[in-house]
């Protein structure tokens, strides 16, 4: 049954979910209108398929192929999409634009409880706990993020190293640098992808390509129908949609807090033992004299009388 032209929520996420069935020609279209949505929405299918490097006949059974008559009704979900992203600034000053500067920060703040308290509501405790013990056993541990994701995937790693020391942070601007990063990658190691809407292509083929290595795959995602969890059968799921053109990051973050805790509690005696050799190697290399600020010693302030001009 073909999609109707007002059919564009999750627009982006249901081709991705239709990639598996898809040939190679409109797979490559996938990729380009998954990077480039706000050009694609524009282009004609010949111009389409003349950007990809395939037919305007490609271009037209892919936008049958995902579900649509024909490539001018695809065209036009896909500039509905552009429109709702751009109208999300709207619709952030209809919801905030009366409103006073300490009831956007409760408003927002209360949001962001919201999304915690789903996570919390619909976590899987087994998806949870496969998730510990393939990080703990896994010989490599591999952290992606892109984009807005980029944050938590250097935070998460950043903990795991201090835990494992084995931990590889894929940072990347293109498809190529993720496969250099990831070319040893085998089924003794442990991929863990973080991405919410839109889905990142670049993350999507990771994903794809560690699956074929026989890795083990660990997503943190915001729902089941997420594309990320065509490849894993370890999903951790946090809420992030919101009103606002920033998406909230808040639950994922706690999820992702919470795993770390977790690991640690597995793994005190490493964790102890390499803080321990940390706190020496600080030590000895003054590491925080010379490049951290230190709380100011107020005693030691008010021995120095202060002038009128702000000297002694």
């Amino acid at each position: 049954m073909a999609r109707s032209m007002g059919d564009v929520k999750g627009l982006i996420q249901h081709i991705n979910e239709d990639f598996p069935k898809l040939s190679k020609g409109q797979r490559a279209l996938v990729r380009f209108i998954t990077e480039n949505t706000d050009e694609a929405a524009f282009l004609t299918a010949a111009k389409l398929g003349k950007k990809v490097g395939v037919s305007e006949s490609t271009v037209v059974r892919f936008a049958c192929a995902v579900g649509y008559e024909g490539f001018p009704e695809f065209q036009e979900a896909l500039s509905n999409v552009v429109r709702h992203k751009l109208n999300r600034i709207d619709r952030m000053g209809e919801v905030y634009g009366n409103r006073s500067d300490s009831e956007i920060i409760n408003s927002v703040l209360r949001s962001d409880m919201d999304k915690i308290s789903e996570t919390m509501s619909d976590i899987n405790t087994k998806a949870f706990e496969m998730a510990v013990e393939t990080i703990i056993n896994a010989e490599n541990i591999y952290v992606l993020g892109i984009r807005s994701c980029a944050p938590l995937a250097g935070f998460l790693s950043f903990y795991l190293n201090t835990m494992f020391g084995k931990v590889h942070l894929i940072s990347t601007n293109s498809l190529t640098e993720v496969f250099e990063q990831l070319i040893r990658i085998n089924e003794k190691d442990v991929l863990i992808a973080i991405d919410f809407p839109r889905y990142s292509m670049r993350t999507l083929k990771a994903l794809e390509y560690a699956n074929t290595k026989n890795a083990h795959l660990i997503t943190i995602t915001d729902s089941n129908r997420s594309p990320m969890t065509l490849y894993s059968s370890c999903n951790l799921l946090a809420k992030s949609d919101s009103i606002s053109i920033v998406d909230s990051l808040v639950a994922p973050l706690s999820l992702i807090n919470a795993l770390v805790v977790e690991l640690c509690m597995k793994k005190t005696d490493d964790v102890v033992e390499h803080m321990r050799l940390l706190e020496d190697t600080w030590e000895e290399y003054q590491v925080y004299n010379s490049d951290e600020i230190n709380f100011i010693d107020e005693n030691k302030i008010r021995e120095y009388p202060v002038t009128k001009y702000g000297k002694n």
